[in-house]
């Protein structure tokens, strides 16, 4: 059974993220003091795990993957590793890992120190990127906070990484912090755990670490008294686009797409929805109803991705929105792997071509045969985020495809673009 935000049982009252105090003496008395167990505490540490898996938490930052998986392998690589917070937040679209880092920063810190005390890792570094200074500062006092305080029992550092698309991939912060250098790594075996040196890194976004300090503290029931029993919790949703209220909302997973859509008040009849943000997938009304769940999103090709909802109005031309945020995501490429160096802008110069209704005979064969080639190629997944994003808009807005093909493209391609953003509001 699912239950919307509003309507969760007391029990899973106690699992929210939003509304928690900003400041670390607020934190304490809410939460009462951070207690990590020490190094030789194998029993408390089996427990946490324990827990962690009960929860059924999947990661909150794009990839879904569990997360007392992800905690063994890094777990099992030894002793004096490092916790890296991904606050990194790289999608134009999303604003809910800026919100929780304002609004409850030491909730975020506390689940990595959770983590590090399982995984004995000895540092702990939260990435902001670069130009996102009122973030940083709030993680700063934070971070100052807690060490003046003699809080934390692992030392909490920030780094500040380039702000780019492709800056946030977990590969990309791990290279980052060793070699300064911001770029993913190719890496055939997923499985393997990230390093930093010799020692193992775990890397982990903001929303999911928030979950975990919860967990920690209440222990896995009152996670899983939200949401849905095969896809237990709550999240944190960014909605933009054609709404009249644009911002961060916490539902329970399983909501119906639409009923989230409607907590932003849509200014008009929607025409779709982009959902998982620019690497997503567009939605088109007879699919509005589906539960915001990964089984139920994958049904009809979509995924949960980065936690975004777009609307697209009726006003908007969906073709010419995908060939804008293409070009936008060509222009992102760490320039490391042909895919993203050569692919992406090939076809953002195709969908270019079909948004203006200047379309030549071979186009959408090409286009096609483009979108094959770059489909799992690439070094991390930022080719194949664009690749979904564009198969989706050749399907939902077909009719619009037509029109274009034959140089009669719609009024509403001329149109100023409809995808308003939040500011790191909370609705």
């Amino acid at each position: 059974m699912t239950h919307s935000a509003s309507q969760a049982p007391p029990h899973g009252a106690l699992h929210r993220l939003l509304g928690h105090p900003t400041d670390l003496a607020g934190h304490i008395e809410t939460h009462g003091p951070l207690q990590v167990a020490s190094r030789g505490e194998a029993s408390w540490r089996a427990a946490l795990m324990t827990s962690l898996e009960a929860s059924g938490l999947a990661g909150r930052g794009g990839g879904g993957f569990p997360s007392s998986i992800k905690l063994g392998v890094v777990g099992a690589a030894g002793a004096g590793g490092t916790i890296v917070i991904n606050g990194m937040e790289s999608e134009p679209a999303s604003d809910k890992d800026k919100l929780l880092l304002l609004r409850a920063p030491h909730l975020v810190l506390d689940g990595a120190q959770y983590l590090a005390a399982v995984c004995r890792a000895s540092r702990i570094v939260m990435c902001i990127p670069a130009g996102r200074d009122t973030v940083a500062v709030a993680v700063r006092h934070a971070i100052t906070e807690r060490r003046t305080a003699r809080y934390a029992r692992v030392a909490e550092e920030m780094v500040r990484p380039p702000d780019g698309f492709v800056s946030g991939e977990e590969s990309a912060l791990v290279n980052f912090i060793e070699r300064g250098l911001s770029l993913p790594v190719f890496r055939p075996d997923k499985g393997s755990p990230l390093r930093i040196g010799r020692r193992a890194a775990l890397v982990h976004n903001t929303e999911t670490l928030a979950h975990i300090a919860l967990i920690a503290r209440h222990g896995h029931e009152p996670f899983r008294a939200r949401g849905m029993a095969e896809e237990p919790g709550t999240c944190l949703v960014t909605i933009g686009g054609a709404v009249a209220r644009p911002g961060v909302v916490e539902v329970d997973r399983g909501v119906p797409l639409c009923d989230i859509v409607a907590l932003g008040t849509p200014v008009d009849s929607p025409q779709a929805y982009l959902v998982g943000g620019y690497g997503g997938t567009w939605v088109a009304p007879p699919h509005f109803a589906t539960p915001y769940a990964s089984m139920s999103l994958r049904t009809i090709g979509a995924t949960a991705g980065v936690g975004v909802i777009v609307v697209l109005g009726p006003a908007a031309c969906g073709v010419a929105e995908s060939a804008r945020i293409t070009r936008y995501l060509a222009g992102q490429s760490a320039g490391q792997c042909g895919p993203c160096v050569y692919g992406l802008p090939a076809v953002a110069d195709d969908l270019a071509l079909l948004a203006r209704g200047s379309a030549d005979g071979g186009l959408m064969a090409r286009l096609h045969r483009r979108l094959g080639e770059i489909r799992g190629r690439g070094a991390c997944r930022h080719p194949d985020g664009a690749v979904n994003l564009v198969a989706s808009a050749l399907n939902v807005f077909a009719a619009d495809v037509d029109a274009h093909l034959a140089g009669t493209p719609c009024a509403r391609s001329h149109a100023p673009t409809s995808l308003r953003f939040p500011q790191a509001v909370a609705i």
